[in-house]
């Protein structure tokens, strides 16, 4: 009965989180810099919008199936990832190929769904933006 309770939330949970598409390109905003002074926050601009951005991604897809900004559902609340992992670079790149992937193992048993609708600049934006909920 246990394992036929596992079985069907999963089957729940993947078509949940295969059922909607994301829209690629959704951010047309692109910053130029001229000087290393303005390079520091022109970075900082980009991570403001690429945040902003990400949240808007998080709320077009199935995210929400599964996670909350504050409280574990299926999956980790937001802050519990932010609170977990560094915004560098390296980071956000494996934390998006794990959005995009799949994979179980670092929050407990239940496997993330795979999301290969998602571009990885997408996945990206909707990591900066978990990542910017850090305390």
């Amino acid at each position: 009965m246990k394992k036929s309770l596992i079985v069907f939330g999963l089957a729940l949970t993947v078509a949940a989180c295969n059922s909607k598409k994301s829209t690629n390109g959704a951010d047309s905003t692109t910053t130029t810099t001229t000087t290393s002074t303005s390079t520091t926050s022109s970075t900082a601009s980009t991570s403001v919008v690429s945040a902003s951005v990400g949240k808007g991604l998080i709320e077009q897809n199935d995210c929400s199936t599964c996670h909350k900004p504050d409280e574990k559902v299926i999956g980790p609340a937001y802050i519990d990832i932010a609170n977990k992992y560094t915004a560098s670079p390296a980071v956000i790149d494996t934390l998006a190929n794990k959005i995009i992937k799949g994979g179980s193992g670092n929050w407990g048993s239940m496997p993330m769904s795979q999301h290969l609708n998602l571009s990885i600049t997408d996945a990206r934006k909707m990591v900066t933006y978990i990542l910017s909920l850090k305390k």
